[in-house]
């Protein structure tokens, strides 16, 4: 458990305080995650199911926890981006998870997008309420 200093006292670092990691390294997790999810939703089930949609949801969380407050400003864009860029992976690859199977690429991340639209939402609305409460815990923890 890290420590943060106010004045000569120390005291425990809240969750809110404790994120660290760059902001590179949270979209590569983020990344990670997200096609971790796909993975394991694909092999257990053939297509994306609402497991995928609640992992990509906990994800933005993770992500939003995690994130140093400087690079506050790549995760706050980031879930958008990162579904678009499963869903153009999943085109190329597999079209008929997202899409219709005859799908082309641009086709069937679109279709992918309405339809998960729910969920792209729901972990963007996440990401960005953590993101700031952390701010402003942060910002009266200077002020």
């Amino acid at each position: 458990m890290s420590v943060a200093r106010t004045g000569a006292t120390t005291r425990p670092r809240t969750l809110w305080e404790e994120g660290q990691e760059r902001g590179r390294n949270v979209v590569v997790l983020g990344l990670a995650l997200a096609l971790s999810a796909v993975s394991l939703d694909l092999v257990l089930s053939g297509e994306l199911t609402m497991f995928f949609g609640l992992a990509f949801i906990a994800s933005c969380g993770v992500l939003a926890l995690v994130v140093r407050p400087e690079d506050f400003f790549t995760v706050g864009v980031l879930p958008p981006l990162l579904l678009v860029a499963v869903f153009v992976l999943l085109g190329v690859l597999r079209p008929g998870t997202v899409g219709a199977a005859d799908d082309r690429v641009i086709q069937a991340v679109f279709s992918g997008l309405a339809t998960h639209s729910a969920t792209l939402v729901s972990g963007y609305a996440l990401c960005l309420l953590l993101l700031a409460i952390r701010h402003r815990v942060l910002s009266r923890q200077f002020a």
